[in-house]
């Protein structure tokens, strides 16, 4: 992953420089501030480091070719935004070894990449990762879940208390009731076993 080095009189006039060498916008890019330069008898001069997110996408794809190789599964990447996010969708041979048992798989494929990119960057970058868009197939068939019980909820005036989920289902739960007119979602328990319970607005 290749990182450039740029000085200016100030952080702006750095990124500036970065801009027009790159040929890119700032949001395509990760900046960090290195250091000041300068001493008792000259001017200081900001030197920021940036890296393309671009450069980034590849170290994912290649990292996970490398790994998913290693696991004996021959892998393609498909890369694509939906609704200014990043997701990443792995296709190959052998897609039940990639996703494992309620896709932990994939959720440790994500998290081994991530600390790789922390540990090269300094800093989070934000993407999610599928494999034969298994997630995103259970995202939908939750949504409805999710949809059905609160029309149930509405109808009944009996909270629903749905099974344990991970932090990420949870908030697809809160994100897809947040304007419902009727009822409303709380998180409650501790982890692993934290929940969600749809309740209706009518018991407040």
């Amino acid at each position: 992953m290749e990182k450039y080095e740029f000085v200016g009189k100030t952080r702006e006039e750095a990124i500036d420089a970065a801009l027009a060498e790159l040929n890119v916008e700032e949001k395509d890019l990760i900046i960090n501030e290195k250091e000041q330069k300068g001493g008792l008898f000259k001017s200081k001069k900001v030197v920021v480091e940036v890296i393309k997110k671009s450069d980034i996408v590849d170290f994912i794809k290649e990292s996970l070719i490398n790994i998913t190789k290693a696991m004996g599964v021959k892998s393609n990447i498909e890369v694509k935004v939906r609704d200014d996010v990043l997701n990443i969708v792995l296709y190959s041979d052998n897609n039940n070894i990639l996703i494992g048992k309620n896709g932990r798989t994939i959720d440790a494929l994500s998290l081994i990449i991530k600390q790789m990119i922390l540990n090269e960057v300094g800093e989070p970058f934000k993407f999610n990762l599928d494999v034969a868009e298994y997630k995103l197939k259970q995202q939908k068939r939750l949504e409805h879940l999710v949809k059905r019980t609160a029309r149930e909820v509405a109808k009944t005036k009996i909270d629903a208390k749905l099974d344990p989920m991970n932090s990420y289902e949870r908030r697809i739960v809160h994100n897809v009731l947040n304007d419902d007119k009727y009822v409303y979602t709380e998180s409650e328990g501790e982890e692993p076993n934290r929940y969600v319970v749809i309740k209706c607005r009518e018991n407040k």
